[in-house]
């Protein structure tokens, strides 16, 4: 019996790797978006965009009419708290926040703040799957809260090709998996719930146009599904158009055209968000 086990052992540590899926893209429409939003969470809901705009001071919540991008609702956080993802479950709007260990809840109608609730570490992107809350932390988990008690409920270790894969920032919820940014890259990564394993990488490099890049344009962050026509939305802080893209195998002719052209997002120095502003200490 223990020659059977060890000999299981042994086949399992030596069974191939699950191969990772690579894509390129195809952008098929873009609607304007104002740059002033430092973009942390994203997400579509009818016919209305919510979209959490971050930094010290600055932080908001903003709901607005999807199909014409008029601003609807303006809710400003306090200035001391720094706002990260967002996601929209029955009556209530969720938003997290980076390093106060607090989250927040809405009244949905009204965007009226209902509640605070604690998390133990700090906020990065935030999804749903319909039951529970998922959100990520910067590292290579993904926690599940169950939205009533808002008690965790699981934590999920998300590897790419067996490796430990952190970063983990903005999430969305797609045909049953968690799409997520992984930040201070151009790429979305397309991860198992159950087990955690990423089973699809989309570069999105070359996305934004050299051009159209500005002193205080900050990396790629944001994705929302369109569950009206399944359309896939993306873009990122102080970008100034959300993109509707079609992902492609990468050996395909039209998948990122661009992908020679766009400037590196790499030199900013670490951490979660961009580099202080001297004036004021509190930005990040």
């Amino acid at each position: 019996m223990r020659q059977i086990s060890l000999l299981a052992v042994i086949l399992l540590m030596s069974a191939p790797l699950l191969a990772v899926d690579q894509y390129g893209y195809r952008v098929l429409e873009r609607k304007p978006l104002g740059r002033e939003n430092f973009v942390q969470g994203l997400e579509i809901v009818g016919n209305h965009l919510y979209l959490s705009s971050g930094l010290y001071g600055q932080s908001r919540l903003r709901r607005y009419d999807f199909d014409t991008g008029q601003l609807l609702l303006d809710r400003p956080l306090n200035p001391r708290l720094f706002a990260e993802g967002v996601t929209v479950l029955g009556d209530r709007v969720y938003q997290l926040t980076w390093r106060s260990q607090l989250g927040l809840i809405y009244l949905r109608d009204s965007l009226t703040p209902h509640q605070l609730f604690q998390i133990p570490g700090e906020g990065w992107g935030l999804t749903n799957d319909g039951k529970q809350l998922i959100y990520s932390d910067g590292s290579a988990q993904l926690y599940f809260v169950d939205p009533d008690a808002m008690t965790l409920t699981r934590t999920l270790a998300v590897t790419e090709n067996g490796s430990p894969l952190p970063l983990l920032n903005e999430l969305e919820w797609i045909d049953g998996r968690v799409w997520a940014n992984v930040w201070r890259s151009n790429r979305l990564v397309v991860i198992n719930p159950e087990t955690g394993a990423v089973e699809a990488s989309i570069s999105l490099q070359g996305l934004l146009s050299p051009e159209e890049y500005q002193a205080d344009t900050d990396v790629l962050n944001g994705i929302a599904l369109d569950q009206r026509d399944g359309s896939i939305w993306v873009t990122g802080k102080r970008w100034p158009w959300l993109y509707r893209i079609e992902r492609l195998p990468r050996d395909s002719d039209a998948a990122s055209p661009a992908a020679e052209s766009a400037p590196p997002l790499l030199a900013r120095p670490p951490g979660n968000h961009p580099t202080p502003i001297q004036s004021n200490p509190d930005s990040r």
